[in-house]
């Protein structure tokens, strides 16, 4: 079965050419999110990792939701900050109210040189259908 290639009017607009999923076998692919907000993509962006992380772990869950899923069916994440010694306890603070303690996805945090449109934090994930 060939891929299906997913674009949301009502998703963040993409800073680059690219779908905001993709879905294959019953898994879904998320493109990493930036702290943009949906309503008002040429808005500054929040201040803080804090605000970004949840401006960000919003828009994967809109995403999300336009699939009829949510972030219980994530099974895999990706991060990334550009300041990571100095964000990554904040930024933990802020993603962990995002997923019920017991069913963490797994998860991996990487500290980048920059992010698109001057961003601090990036985050893409991998979610399975039931």
């Amino acid at each position: 079965m060939p891929p299906e290639f997913h674009l949301f009017a009502r998703g963040p607009r993409p800073v680059a050419p690219f779908s905001h999923a993709v879905e294959t076998d019953g898994f879904v692919f998320l493109t990493g999110q930036m702290p943009t907000d949906p309503e008002a993509p040429d808005a500054p962006l929040p201040e803080g990792i804090a605000a970004q992380t949840a401006r960000v772990m919003d828009n994967l869950a809109l995403i999300l939701g336009e699939l009829s899923l949510d972030l219980a069916h994530v099974v895999q994440v990706r991060a990334y900050l550009t300041e990571f010694t100095r964000d990554y306890a904040a930024f933990n603070d802020t993603y962990q109210g995002y997923f019920a303690p017991d069913s963490r996805p797994a998860r991996t945090t990487i500290g980048v040189t920059a992010l698109a449109v001057g961003a601090l934090v990036e985050v893409d994930c991998i979610a399975r259908r039931p």
